[in-house]
C-alpha cells in the first residue's frame, strides 16, 4: 500500500518500525545463503563444462568437483545445469557400414574373448574403421586402441578406405608403444584387417591376430565405444567444410582433449595417460 499511503504512516498503523521495514526490504533483495552458493557452484559448473569442451553431463562434472575438494549432489548439478542450458553428448545419428567380411583371405580366431583382462599397457589391442562426413566426401579414420587404458595409440586417416588405412594406424603404434612380443591386436573380419599385407606387418612386429565373430560387433565392444564417444562429442557437432578440417579437429581431439584430458569412468574417472602414469 506504500503507492496509496505514506511508509511513516503504514508503519504507525501497523506497529512496527521505519528501520525494521527498510531492513527487511534490504533483505528482501538480498540472496540467501543458499542462492549464494548455487550461483558460486553455477560458475564452477559453467568452467568444467568449458574445458570439457561441453561434453560433460552431470555425472562427470560431480566428480571433476569431488576432485577438487567439492561434494555436490547430481540432481543439484543437474538441476542447475538445466537452468543454464547446459547439457552433455548429443544422440547418434545413422550409421555407414565400414567392414566387408565378404572376402576370401584367411580369419584368425576370435582370442580376445578367451584372455584375461589386461593388467599393464601394451598385453592387448583393438582396432576398427570409422567414417566422418565431410562437403568434400567421406574421410575415413582407423584407429587402435589399448584396452588397458583406453588410450588410442595409434590412428591415421584418409579418404580411401584401404589396407594402407589400417597399416599407417598399426604403424602409429607400433613406433610410439614398441611393443613386447605376443602383444594381442584384436579386430573384425574386415578385408583390410584380413589381407596379406596387414597379417604380415603383425608377424613382422610379433604381433597375435584376433578377430571377432561374424556379425558380432560386441566382441570389439570397446573400441566401438570410442567412436561412439568421438561422434557424439565432436563430429555430431560439427559440420565439416573440408577434410582438412575434419582432420584438424579430430587429431586435437584425440590428443589434446581425449588421451591427456578426457575423464574416463571406467578408469576411475581420469585420463587414458592419468590412468597409465598413476598405475605404472
Amino acid at each position: 500500500m506504500k503507492s496509496q499511503h505514506p511508509i511513516l504512516a503504514l508503519c504507525a498503523n501497523l506497529e512496527v518500525s521505519p528501520s525494521g521495514y527498510y531492513d527487511w526490504q534490504k533483505r528482501r533483495r538480498l540472496p540467501g545463503p543458499r542462492a549464494r552458493q548455487n550461483q558460486t557452484l553455477a560458475k564452477q559448473i559453467a568452467v568444467i563444462h568449458r574445458q570439457s569442451r561441453n561434453t560433460y553431463g552431470s555425472p562427470r562434472i560431480v566428480e571433476t568437483l569431488r576432485q577438487q575438494g567439492d561434494r555436490h549432489g547430481r540432481n543439484r548439478v543437474a538441476r542447475l545445469m538445466q537452468q543454464a542450458g547446459l547439457c552433455g553428448r548429443q544422440k547418434g545419428r545413422y550409421r555407414v557400414p565400414t567392414t566387408d567380411s565378404n572376402h576370401d583371405q584367411p580369419i584368425a580366431p576370435n582370442r580376445l574373448a578367451a584372455v584375461p583382462k589386461a593388467t599393464a599397457p601394451n598385453q592387448l589391442w583393438v582396432a576398427d574403421i570409422t567414417y566422418i562426413q565431410t562437403r568434400e566426401g567421406w574421410l575415413y579414420l582407423a584407429g587402435v586402441l589399448d584396452l588397458y587404458s583406453r588410450k588410442i595409440v595409434g590412428w591415421a586417416m584418409s579418404e580411401r578406405i584401404d589396407t594402407a588405412l589400417v597399416l599407417a594406424a598399426l604403424n602409429m603404434a607400433l613406433l610410439h608403444r614398441q611393443p613386447p612380443p605376443g602383444l594381442l591386436f584384436h579386430s573384425d573380419r574386415g578385408v583390410q584387417y584380413a589381407s596379406g599385407d596387414c597379417r604380415q606387418a603383425l608377424q613382422a612386429a610379433q604381433l597375435v591376430p584376433s578377430m571377432s565373430r561374424k556379425g558380432n560387433c560386441y566382441d570389439n565392444a570397446t573400441m566401438e565405444s570410442f567412436w561412439s564417444t568421438l561422434k557424439l562429442e565432436l563430429i555430431y557437432r560439427r559440420d565439416f567444410a573440408s577434410r582438412g578440417q575434419a582432420r584438424t579437429e579430430i587429431f586435437d581431439y584425440i590428443e589434446s582433449f581425449y588421451n591427456r584430458q578426457r575423464s574416463h569412468s571406467a578408469l576411475n574417472y581420469l585420463s587414458p595417460v592419468d590412468f597409465e602414469l598413476k598405475n605404472n
